[in-house]
């Protein structure tokens, strides 16, 4: 995924085109937005086309499995076009930033010449210093996978490089202390770090500002975050929700990726109470088996999963949930598996993503013995999309006839049609005149759910000041035991979730 062209506040001419390609998650595509707004002073302003760029920067991901053979993929397909530039006189500088760059940077230098930079998640707030050194002399490398004393953030600059987007992410938290068996993240990302209160709610203020609507918070462990706040207590996600629901322009709240051992009371509190936070919640089990939750140090079981989630629901009955899960865990049995199924069927999720355990180099789990076949992984996959599939498909379902409040986002590909979300994060296709859209773009309005097509709804608005009978608010219930769940590539998600 590439961050839009364009420019928003930043007014600095564009001499030099960036094309910035980005792997995996949502952090990911922050952390792409923001290089951009790094590299906006200097004249670089972004391009869809790599062919004739001045500078690429791959941001990666190395959560998927081959993360890092992809890289290599797209880098020999960068090489022609390095060297068409070379011989037309210019210089374009690739670089390859993000959690493979922070992983593998040294060998990413000696298998690919052609790259001049490789750069950690935590570091391309120094890329101005990076490209100065890289463009001193051709053949130097630069080589920057540090974990810096400074904190990045408060070297990022506050513009930002934008196009009229109305939703927005804002990255809150970094790195994990929760060393899973199977993830790479703690050696990627770093320790868990919160950013002060005060500074996320200056750039959320400023985002508003810029006409955004809804913001999603993002970390690793975002439900870990116990950020300074400008009382000079620790603020913990519920107190930031909290502050966030109070600026003016600003209508719905979400956040990924969480852990359920960092669900605390307050923030179970905050659902119930925040009406911007929406009700659709990404929670991790990624088993159902106390004894493979163990192994993978999960550090909560199966029944404490649940007891998180009925207390979630108790405060929130109208919330969905989606979740993350492994298949082909070392050492898993068909009981193993059978306990994930029933924890499925008897939470019932909106939406899910699930995957085959796949080796990560330098993970506990990576040299565990009892490694399960692969064929036997591909069952077990098979038999919980099944499951997960009808759910979904009954989640959407359930959404047709009723009213539901859609943040219009887009226009959509056909003409005289606007694209939003609605609480749930569907995508809901409403026809309304192209003549209307300027206007309407932005903004919340009450739609009348009339059909569904794959992940997708179709809906009318709501008459004016007919008030929507079923609107999503606290008072409401949400069946879910019969929703479901989309493939990790599904387009309605787009990116790969933050950690697992």
């Amino acid at each position: 995924m590439k961050p839009r062209a364009g420019t928003g506040s930043v007014t600095k001419s564009v001499t030099k085109k960036l094309y910035i390609k980005t792997y995996g998650c949502q952090m990911n595509v922050y952390d792409s937005e923001r290089m951009a707004d790094v590299l906006a002073p200097l004249g670089y302003g972004l391009s869809d086309n790599p062919d004739d760029a001045d500078l690429v920067i791959l941001n990666t991901c190395h959560i998927r499995e081959k993360a890092a053979e992809k890289v290599y993929s797209d880098l020999g397909r960068l090489k022609p076009h390095q060297q068409r530039k070379a011989e037309d006189g210019g210089r374009m500088i690739i670089a390859v930033a993000g959690c493979v760059a922070q992983a593998e940077g040294d060998e990413i230098m000696a298998r690919a010449p052609q790259v001049d930079m490789v750069f950690g998640p935590q570091t391309y707030h120094r890329l101005p210093e990076m490209i100065s050194k890289a463009k001193r002399a051709v053949g130097e490398k630069v080589l920057d996978t540090d974990f810096p004393p400074e904190d990045k953030f408060d070297h990022l600059p506050e513009e930002r490089v934008r196009k009229g987007e109305v939703t927005a992410f804002l990255t809150i938290q970094e790195g994990c202390d929760k060393f899973c068996t199977f993830c790479v993240v703690p050696y990627t990302r770093g320790a868990e770090y919160s950013r002060p209160a005060a500074t996320v709610l200056q750039e959320a203020k400023r985002l508003v500002a810029d006409g955004v609507r809804e913001i999603t918070l993002l970390g690793q462990n975002v439900n870990a975050y116990h950020g300074d706040g400008p009382d000079g207590r620790e603020w913990g996600l519920g107190r930031l929700c909290r502050a966030l629901a109070e600026i003016d322009g600003l209508a719905r709240i979400r956040y990924t990726t969480s852990h359920p051992r960092d669900v605390d009371d307050d923030l179970i509190a905050a659902h119930g109470e925040i009406e911007k936070l929406m009700p659709y919640l990404h929670l991790p089990v990624q088993s159902g088996s106390d004894r493979i939750l163990e192994a993978m140090n999960r550090k909560h079981t199966a029944a404490e999963y649940r007891h998180i989630v009925d207390r979630l629901r108790s405060a929130r009955p109208d919330l969905a949930l989606t979740s993350d899960f492994i298949v082909g865990y070392p050492g898993e049995s068909d009981q193993d598996f059978a306990d994930t199924l029933k924890l499925v069927t008897d939470i019932g999720y909106a939406g899910a993503f699930f995957f085959k355990y796949s080796e990560r180099p330098g993970t506990p789990a990576a040299s565990m013995r009892e490694q399960v076949d692969d064929a036997v992984k591909s069952e077990r996959l098979s038999t919980l999309q099944q499951l997960l599939d009808s759910q979904q498909e009954g989640f959407n379902a359930s959404m047709v006839n009723r009213t539901l409040p859609v943040l219009l986002e887009k226009p959509g590909r056909h003409a005289d049609q606007l694209v939003g979300r609605s609480p749930y994060l569907q995508p809901v296709h409403l026809d309304i005149p192209d003549s209307r859209h300027a206007a309407m773009i932005g903004t919340v309005i009450d739609c009348t759910i009339t059909g569904l097509t794959g992940h997708s709804l179709f809906a009318v608005p709501v008459r004016d000041g007919q008030a929507g009978s079923d609107s999503t608010n606290s008072s409401n219930t949400v069946d879910s035991s019969n929703s479901g769940s989309p493939t990790p590539d599904s387009a309605d998600r787009g990116q790969e979730r933050i950690s697992a």
